[in-house]
């Protein structure tokens, strides 16, 4: 084929395909579309349970530390992916709800570069609804270096005639001009007064239920029923190390960044961490997010660890570790090259004797979750 016929079918084939998205989407009456920093799963999870104790059938599909399919019946698959995660797979869950018949969607957005998530959110979800958690400090080399930056790439998500609900500690500018340019409408959702750290995220699936006729009385109760996230914050008790002291082993993993673990910290030091109990900091690093490595070697000179015994490092970057760890301040930084989470705890336990609390912190990916399935496997749940 000549290349001008080549060109030609190429773009028949985008036609084509454009279409078939448009067409899934207007075969769900109600989309609903979660993005922010943090709390996008947790989030995604109570919208679509609220959503489903009410009667709507609804599939849902979160991206967080695992992606997963929620059904219309509350059954999970977690999803078998083909080579590195991509926008392009929303495309089948569009198509997926229409082929259900579902009334609604509520989709976890991957993106996070404010071009992909202008194409997600206007060229393939087309949702009614947009929910944005908030606005933290990660994700810096690819959404910028400060808050406004980060606002500023999120609000790429608002389109034309969308709802946009919001909380009001997370009211930047940038939203409310980009919403003001689109003609979309924000809801401001009021910030929790003296509540769980959890809080936040609940007004928001209430909100979000509620404005599509959802009674308050069976959106709390679908939201108590909802399944956490695999990454969500997790504890359990287990003995360990020769002398079998009990330690309280925690996955704050998938906060990420320091600002949201300090928030976790705090939940748990006012709640569920008794007085007198040591904690020992457990760092994951990811090969590939650099830039929260640094960001967590910021907060350490900064003091992020004063009143931990100990901190120790695992995963990627761990041996440049051993350079840098003398310069900042107590405790020091140890570096725990073993890749086996049974090994990298015998040592911590043999390091640490006598017991405490383990967190959890970093990164859920590679080592996180590793030690999350180990420490599911060893361990008694223990509420937070």
């Amino acid at each position: 084929m000549t290349t001008a016929v080549c060109f030609a079918v190429l773009c028949l084939r985008l036609y084509l395909e454009r279409r078939s998205v448009l067409r899934n989407a207007a075969r769900i009456p109600v989309r609903v579309a979660v993005t922010g920093t943090r709390g996008k799963s947790t989030v995604t999870r109570m919208i679509a349970a609220a959503l489903r104790e009410a009667g709507f059938s609804v599939l849902a599909k979160t991206t967080g530390s695992r992606a997963v399919i929620i059904r219309p019946d509350g059954r999970e698959e977690e999803m078998a992916r083909r080579g590195r995660p991509s926008i392009l797979e929303q495309k089948g869950i569009l198509r997926e709800a229409a082929g259900l018949g579902v009334r609604a969607a509520v989709v976890e957005m991957m993106s996070i570069r404010p071009e992909y998530l202008a194409v997600e959110s206007g060229r393939i979800l087309s949702p009614q609804y947009l929910v944005i958690t908030n606005v933290r400090l990660d994700h810096r080399e690819e959404m910028g270096q400060t808050k406004p930056e980060i606002a500023r790439s999120l609000a790429s998500a608002i389109r034309s005639g969308m709802t946009v609900f919001l909380p009001e500690a997370e009211r930047h500018p940038e939203f409310e001009r980009t919403a003001e340019r689109a003609g979309a409408r924000i809801v401001l959702i009021e910030n929790p007064k003296d509540g769980s750290l959890f809080d936040e995220d609940k007004r928001l699936a209430e909100a979000v239920a509620s404005h599509l006729g959802v009674s308050a009385a069976a959106a709390l109760c679908g939201i108590a029923a909802a399944a956490p996230d695999f990454g969500s914050l997790k504890a359990w008790q287990a003995e360990l190390g020769r002398s079998q002291a009990t330690w309280t082993l925690v996955s704050a993993f998938a906060a990420n960044e320091p600002e949201s673990s300090r928030l976790i910290l705090a939940h748990l030091r006012g709640r569920h961490i008794p007085d007198g109990r040591p904690l020992i900091g457990l760092l994951n690093f990811r090969a590939d997010r650099g830039d929260r490595t640094e960001q967590w070697l910021e907060a350490h000179r900064e003091g992020f660890f004063s009143g931990f015994r100990g901190l120790y490092g695992i995963g990627a970057h761990v041996h440049s570790l051993r350079v840098r760890k003398k310069s900042v301040q107590p405790p020091r930084l140890i570096p725990i090259p073993d890749r086996l989470p049974l090994s990298v705890m015998e040592k911590i336990a043999a390091a640490e004797s006598g017991g405490g609390v383990v967190i959890g912190l970093g990164n859920i990916g590679g080592m996180g979750e590793a030690l999350v399935e180990y420490w599911q496997k060893i361990g008694r749940p223990y509420a937070l």
